[in-house]
């Protein structure tokens, strides 16, 4: 019978393992063990039950106790994370003396350990599978009780537990980078595309200047020389709106080429998450007011009064920082200021409309002796909720007082990840006049006085 050029391969493998099967001669208990393994594998889909059940299939189809270890990539170490005897360990304790990753199989005391390989395919290209594609051990207790056909089914058996769980980590992290891809995508269109709009607007006011000016063109070939000097005047005034608007599309450009550069980093793709680069800068100089700077015209276009809070520490300070994903921090903070501050009566009974911006010092906020900086942004109006001050930091979720004005309820939680990944913390707190919305980094170098 002729066998299809595609199907060889594979039924050349289906040989090879029929053919080893066969010289493995396991016994009926290691086959039902195997087997066992596949089916719950199958059954439950969660690392933690998949670890589960390495670690009790052993003991009760062969009387053994086991442990698996996996190398911990951000501290780059052996841990355990699951055992037997404790079930998983979410602490992930480094592994006891005598358990070392290696590419053979081994007795220390009276455990037999075996490594766990990833698959051949893709190990080198990931770095969870370096060091030989070994990717843990797996110890089994007491090695006594194991019997020379015992040791080698444990190392295929061990061998089946690295390819499952091999699959299991590239599921997961295909989920990772679906879900921060989708993450992003909320971040390009909050941070880049709604605030792109804004050209619109600046390109129409272009228009309608270069309108005035071909009309002014006509006007001068039409009027007599004694109107020239009203027509100069029109000029002048159109050539300072044409120098305001080229200084407003360049502080915009300026400030979407900066968010582009830190959405469409190489690394964020890579890592499936917002990669920090961080680099010591003036927050005040170099993120606040530049930002501050791009919103005035349009606080001021919607009668909001901005405030320095001049109570407030004066020294500026450097921090280590991601200057374009703080940049996007106050963006949202300044576009949810714009969009939300309302006029209130003050103690003395005028109105006033404001956005109010600054900086503290909280003396050991993170700890003894680590001291934090404390930047606010507040907005007078109605108070929010207990709840709401606390659930306004979730994605999708907005105030009350949002009205008609547009939003996603992404901002603030752009936010919240952001400072935490600088490893600040977020919050809101309500004021006498108004809100105050916040956040708080870690105060790592001494204030530069200016």
């Amino acid at each position: 019978m002729m066998v299809r050029p595609d199907l060889e391969l594979i039924r050349d493998r289906i040989r090879q393992k029929r053919a080893n099967y066969i010289k493995y001669d396991f016994t009926r208990i290691q086959n039902d063990l195997l087997k066992t393994f596949f089916d719950l594998a199958q059954e439950f889909d969660t690392l933690r039950d998949f670890f589960r059940i390495c670690v009790s299939l052993p003991l009760e189809f062969i009387n053994v106790e086991s442990a698996l270890y996996l190398v911990d990539e951000g501290r780059d170490e052996l841990v355990l994370v699951c055992s037997s005897l404790e079930g998983v360990r979410d602490d992930r304790p480094p592994a006891p003396a005598g358990i070392a990753l290696a590419a053979e199989s081994y007795r220390t005391g009276d455990s037999y350990v075996v490594p766990v390989h990833g698959k051949r395919l893709v190990a080198g290209d990931m770095p969870l599978f370096e060091k030989d594609r070994v990717i843990g051990m797996f110890e089994l207790f007491p090695s006594s009780r194991l019997t020379g056909s015992d040791r080698f089914f444990l190392t295929k058996y061990t061998n089946r537990i690295g390819f499952n769980l091999h699959n299991r980590i590239i599921s997961r992290q295909n989920i990772r980078h679906l879900k921060f891809i989708n993450s992003l995508v909320r971040d390009i269109e909050h941070d880049v595309i709604v605030p792109n709009m804004y050209y619109k607007y600046l390109f129409r006011q272009l228009r309608k200047r270069i309108t005035e000016i071909a009309a002014l063109e006509q006007q001068m070939d039409e009027e007599p020389a004694t109107g020239l000097a009203e027509i100069r005047t029109r000029l002048a005034g159109v050539h300072q709106d044409l120098s305001s608007l080229y200084e407003e599309l360049q502080k915009h450009h300026a400030n979407i080429s900066l968010f582009l550069e830190s959405l469409f980093r190489r690394d964020h793709f890579e890592a499936g998450h917002l990669v920090l680069r961080p680099r010591t800068c003036i927050v005040g100089k170099e993120i606040v007011e530049p930002q501050l700077s791009h919103y005035l015209k349009r606080f001021e276009g919607r009668g909001i009064a901005v405030e320095y809070a001049a109570e407030m520490a004066q020294e500026e300070v450097a921090l280590s920082v991601d200057i374009g994903l703080l940049s996007q921090v106050y963006a949202n903070l300044f576009s949810n200021a714009l969009k939300y501050t309302e006029t209130i009566l003050d103690r003395w009974g005028q109105p006033r409309k404001t956005v109010s911006y600054g900086r503290e010092y909280h003396r050991h906020y993170f700890g003894p002796n680590k001291d934090g900086i404390k930047f606010n942004v507040f907005t007078t109006g109605r108070h929010l909720s207990p709840d709401e001050g606390v659930a306004v930091f979730s994605e999708g979720v907005r105030g009350s007082n949002c009205g008609v004005e547009p939003g996603t309820g992404h901002g603030l939680s752009f936010v919240k990840h952001v400072i935490e990944m600088h490893g600040g913390r977020v919050g809101y707190e309500p004021t006498e006049q108004g809100n105050n919305f916040y956040f708080v980094l870690p105060l790592s170098t001494m204030p530069l006085t200016e």
